[in-house]
């Protein structure tokens, strides 16, 4: 039954995981543009989660109702202004580009804020679980976070393949100058894509937040288990990168049942065998998005 509780913990943190990468894993199977700014994007959400919240006369909890049309929108711009100018020139320009993205974004993070920890604060809420057995508990905020994964993934996959701008990106991922060929303005496909994965970056640090404190230099350890699960689960597959999160969740969390010292090191053990055993991830296809 310990067992069982370790699986369903690993569960609850890999729906976290996959919420903050499915951007990462949409950005790249797109754009091929591998943001390093991803995790410090989430924590500039979360810092405005908790200053936006009390002008706009809203509680915390519902901070993304703000947040998250508010970074679509900075996602947009900063794509066709930023990225699309260092994808014009060289791909790997974007990574030194989204790194000075990221060292800028966290040295104003720490000169606004200084060091000091903080939370988007969601009251009692925090502290409740679910217990259907004695030594078995889910927290109803990681589970709710699971829940905003799977919905946001699912939305994803429906937008992707029933809408006509879903396979516009689909088009201009597989071969965005033959899209162009075809009258397609392959930038502002680009420009849309980057608008949705800022959006559900933002909803990933804002329930990083909810969750456990937070600092400027948080973004660096969520943006390496974002990229984990992204090549866990497979570049490009969104469903792929779901599993890759829960499957990171729970090797971190028998780690950490063994030895908390344990818990990264088991999950880093996970990614370094899929790598050597399967190197496009367990649901990497040969499409850009799946």
């Amino acid at each position: 039954m310990i067992w069982f509780n370790v699986i369903i913990q690993g569960i609850l943190v890999g729906g976290f995981y996959a919420l903050f990468a499915c951007g990462l894993s949409l950005m790249f199977g797109v754009m091929r543009v591998i943001n390093l700014a991803h995790g410090d994007l989430a924590v500039v959400a979360a810092y405005v989660a908790v200053f936006l919240t009390p002008h706009a006369h809203i509680p915390e909890v519902w901070a993304f109702v703000v947040v998250a049309p508010l970074f679509g929108l900075v996602g947009y711009v900063v794509q066709r202004t930023l990225i699309q100018k260092s994808i014009d020139r060289d791909p790997f320009t974007t990574l030194l580009v989204t790194f000075g993205l990221s060292v800028i974004i966290e040295n104003l993070l720490l000169e606004i804020y200084s060091s000091n920890g903080q939370i988007v604060n969601i009251g009692d809420l925090i502290v409740k679980s679910w217990h259907p057995q004695a030594i078995i508990y889910i927290s109803y905020v990681s589970l709710a976070v699971l829940a905003a994964a799977v919905l946001v993934l699912a939305l994803l996959q429906i937008f992707l393949s029933k809408s006509g701008t879903g396979r516009l990106i689909r088009a201009v991922a597989d071969d965005h100058e033959a899209a162009q060929l075809s009258g397609t303005n392959y930038q502002h496909i680009f420009g849309i894509a980057a608008a949705i994965a800022f959006a559900t970056v933002a909803l990933a640090g804002i329930a990083y937040g909810m969750m456990s404190e937070f600092a400027p230099t948080s973004g660096g350890i969520n943006l390496l288990f974002a990229f984990e699960t992204v090549v866990i689960g497979g570049i490009g597959s969104l469903w792929g990168t779901l599993v890759g999160g829960i499957a990171l969740g729970i090797a971190q969390q028998f780690g950490a049942h063994i030895n908390p010292e344990y818990q990264v090191l088991f999950g880093n053990f996970l990614f370094l065998i899929v790598l050597a055993v399967r190197p496009q991830g367990l649901f990497g296809k040969k499409t850009a998005l799946a």
